[in-house]
């Protein structure tokens, strides 16, 4: 049994640490390069004096990044970036378990929520890892004491770094970030396969539906967007996109997808999917021209790319038909179906990425907090990208970790490709 952690904790069910530490140990099995840099952590100590607050969903996967920090010699403190995203068990494994300060409760209000966030930045972190940007606007809006200590951070998601980067253009930010999303250990894989392979486990959890045969609607074409429309077409969907770059509704268009506005798929879908990190992807024209029956779910970072307040406002009535499902009968008698009360679906109605993808973009969050352990004081106060060395690191890792072996180039190529002089 590990120490009481230093910082008092608020989670739902200290007695569920048991089944919370078998999953966690569960998960660590998949995840062979975040346990190659932890025995390292173990042996270097390189996070030594340092304390991390943390805003990210608590879930198993986390819980081997906490521990290894911890490993790596740093005080941890963990808050959720979700309402919906935490797994309860894991959150008590954590606490008494670990000896780590949690504050995380599945099903949170508001005010718990940010309550939640006030109590990691209590414990004076001197980095910040988050999860779509909520602790580090915390810090700058409403606890600008935070910024005393505050030496850099990192953020996992496509949402949070735009939010970081708007902040970087107007001046604003405090200090440096490196955005672990942009890496390509974490964006081809995590958010394309991680993504894609999550949603729909958590739509077919909610829903016990067959995709096979269904018209999938998928709002957006970006990474996360373009591996649930494989997902969904792998599964027998006829897949749409939308899309308001050209160039990524080109890319649709010629990897075999329709393409059109949100306004023309919405006659047709029988599932919807956003997924774009903006606002009002699908707003009350869509609703009122939806077929009845028509499920909507979203697997971007907020819930506003639904609009619920429209969906409120024409139904006539709302029930809870399954978990996760919200039923709402329109005035003409359709019935529309919201999961996971437009949240991020795979994490509220199932696990989120598998452990095996999470491995990569977790090597990278412990790798660059190791970085900014070494470098922040030297660095910008904008948003930097995972340093190139980091991203081919757990790419190699995890390539070895798989038992594949890839060339390498002779003298001869190097200075080929350094060479202009050499040509027909």
């Amino acid at each position: 049994m590990a120490t009481a952690p230093r910082f008092a904790s608020d989670i739902k069910d200290p007695a569920l640490a048991e089944r919370g530490r078998v999953r966690i140990e569960w998960a660590e099995q998949q995840m062979p390069v975040l346990r190659l840099i932890r025995q390292r952590f173990a042996k270097e100590k390189p996070l030594q004096g340092t304390r991390i607050g943390a805003c990210l969903h608590v879930t198993t996967e986390t819980a081997n990044l906490m521990l290894t920090l911890r490993e790596g010699g740093a005080e941890v403190a963990l808050c959720a970036s979700n309402p919906l995203s935490t797994q309860d068990d894991n959150a008590a494994a954590l606490v008494r378990e670990y000896g780590l300060p949690v504050f995380a409760i599945r099903g949170e209000d508001k005010s718990t929520y940010y309550a939640h966030i006030n109590a990691v930045l209590d414990t004076k972190p001197h980095f910040s890892m988050d999860d779509g940007c909520d602790l580090v606007n915390v810090a700058h809006t409403q606890r600008r004491d935070a910024l005393k200590t505050l030496r850099g951070g990192t953020e996992e998601t496509t949402t949070g770094v735009i939010r970081l980067r708007s902040m970087a253009r107007e001046g604003v930010l405090a200090y440096p970030i490196v955005a672990i999303n942009d890496a390509h250990t974490k964006h081809l894989f995590d958010n394309r396969y991680g993504t894609g392979q999550s949603t729909l486990d958590g739509i077919i959890r909610a829903t016990n539906r067959v995709i096979a045969g269904l018209n999938g609607v998928v709002g957006g074409y970006g990474w996360c967007s373009r591996g649930i429309a494989s997902r969904a077409r792998g599964l027998g969907a006829q897949v749409v996109v939308t899309e308001v770059d050209p160039t990524r509704a080109l890319e649709a268009v010629m990897e075999g997808f329709r393409v059109m506005p949100m306004g023309e798929a919405a006659p047709l879908g029988d599932i919807f999917i956003t997924a774009t990190g903006d606002r009002d992807i699908i707003c009350e024209d869509h609703f009122r021209a939806m077929k009845n029956g028509a499920v909507l779910a979203n697997s971007g970072h907020f819930n506003v790319e639904i609009d619920i307040e429209a969906l409120e406002r024409l139904a006539k009535n709302k029930r809870a038909t399954r978990d996760n499902v919200d039923e709402y009968t329109l005035a003409d008698g359709r019935k529309l179906y919201l999961l996971g009360e437009g949240r991020l679906v795979n994490l509220a109605a199932a696990e989120g990425h598998p452990a095996s993808v999470m491995d990569m973009s977790f090597a990278n969050q412990a790798l660059c907090l190791e970085y900014l352990a070494r470098h922040a004081d030297k660095l910008e106060k904008t948003v930097y990208p995972v340093p190139p060395e980091i991203d081919r690191q757990v790419a190699r890792l995890k390539l070895e970790a798989m038992g594949i072996k890839i060339d390498t180039l002779t003298p001869d190529q190097e200075k080929y490709l350094a060479s202009w002089s050499e040509g027909t």
